[in-house]
């Protein structure tokens, strides 16, 4: 009878409810927030909130799926799952909806009658996955880390990540290209590179970025002569000086930041708003829980972020699993940096990309995307404790 009871209170742990109540409740915020945006606020019919929550659904079966495979079978399909992921990236760039392409310049979403899907977004735990295969190997291959050892990680892990990039920018996204970037450098930092490398590294980029807001404000031609969009330097524009345009590129911020701005302690009220911000449901749905709960209600989002990362990193102490922790640092690294561009740019902060919230946001496509980030976490527990459940039995017998 001891036996059993054991065995069962280890089989009940294996499920990290700590991280699936945390996204219950952002799926909660989510929901309501379209329904405030959509129904409440913009007067449309329940369709986007249905299809939001339907999404919901479809990513809870997909979560469970992806639960069920360990590291050994996730090791094996990465390689198969990366040139998937390329594949479908160089098709959308041939089959993309047109109709979409024309409206927002991004050839980004195959579309099949009223259901659209951007795959993109199905590449980046794809990429996660792959990309702590090849770290993983090489730290298993390079135990004495030297600087020479370190730059040939960079390199291959460069080499794979610069298809990714160069598609992804043919299909005129540079949101979830920063993504891929964010993903890269948070693995890369993880993975034992020499700080004498991270360092000189970090300068550059901060040098590079300077540079070029510096020449958008200055040398506008020039920028666009290498590649750079007008919009792209506008938005910059708007970035720097969000009430110096606004009817023009700085109208969306100027009415974000007012929106927010407006909302006090508390906020206006669910559902109320005072303001008019094009793109809520999407990329500015933080103004609707900024405008509705205020500081309050922003800072109750922000702690659950807070928890549901912090749940992440403990789950990577607790499996001591190389390659897990790998797939979860990419995770974490993609979730995190969503979260912050898109505050980020709705407050002003940083310049507008049209990057989701997680788990908030309208979009099938990018909701899909971050529930398998949680599953393949999910994963690391469940199969972690599974593990110690079979050696447990062998060890009493």
């Amino acid at each position: 009878m001891v036996k059993t009871r054991r065995l069962t209170a280890y089989n009940d742990n294996r499920i990290d409810y700590g991280i699936v109540l945390t996204v219950i409740i952002l799926a909660i915020i989510g929901i309501a927030s379209v329904y405030a945006t959509t129904v409440m606020i913009a007067g449309d019919n329940l369709r986007a909130t249905l299809m939001h929550s339907l999404w919901y659904a479809i990513g809870a079966i997909i979560v469970i799926f992806v639960m069920q495979l360990d590291s050994e079978q996730y090791w094996k399909l990465s390689t198969y799952l990366y040139g998937f992921g390329l594949i479908l990236l160089v098709l959308v760039l041939l089959f993309h909806d047109r109709a979409t392409a024309a409206e927002t310049g991004a050839k980004s979403w195959f579309r099949l009658g009223t259901f659209s899907f951007q795959p993109s977004e199905v590449f980046k735990p794809a990429y996660i996955v792959f990309l702590a295969k090849v770290i993983t190997e090489h730290n298993d291959k390079y135990t004495n880390r030297t600087l020479k050892s370190d730059w040939f990680l960079i390199g291959k892990v460069l080499l794979f990540a610069a298809p990714a990039i160069l598609l992804i920018q043919l299909q005129n996204d540079l949101g979830t290209n920063l993504v891929i970037m964010s993903i890269t450098a948070g693995m890369l930092l993880l993975s034992g590179i020499s700080w004498r490398i991270i360092t000189p590294a970090f300068l550059g980029v901060v040098i590079v970025g300077g540079g070029l807001i510096f020449l958008a404000m200055t040398q506008q031609e020039l920028l666009m002569k290498i590649g750079f969009k007008p919009y792209q330097l506008q938005r910059i524009h708007a970035w720097l000086d969000p009430f110096g345009d606004t009817q023009g590129q700085a109208y969306q911020l100027s009415r974000s930041i007012m929106a927010i701005g407006s909302a006090g302690l508390a906020g206006k009220g669910f559902g109320v708003s005072e303001v008019l911000v094009p793109v809520r449901e999407s990329d500015f749905i933080f103004t609707t829980i900024a405008e509705n709960f205020g500081f309050l209600g922003s800072a109750f989002l922000l702690f659950i972020y807070f928890i549901l990362i912090y749940q992440m990193v403990q789950t990577c102490f607790e499996t001591k699993n190389e390659f897990y922790t790998y797939i979860a640092t990419g995770v974490i690294s993609m979730i995190l940096f969503h979260i912050l561009e898109n505050i980020g740019m709705s407050i002003g902060l940083l310049p507008i990309t049209g990057v989701p919230l997680p788990f908030i946001s309208q979009g099938g496509s990018a909701l899909l995307s971050n529930l398998i980030g949680v599953g393949l976490v999910l994963s690391m527990r469940y199969h972690h404790r599974s593990y110690m459940f079979a050696n447990d039995d062998q060890f009493e017998y």
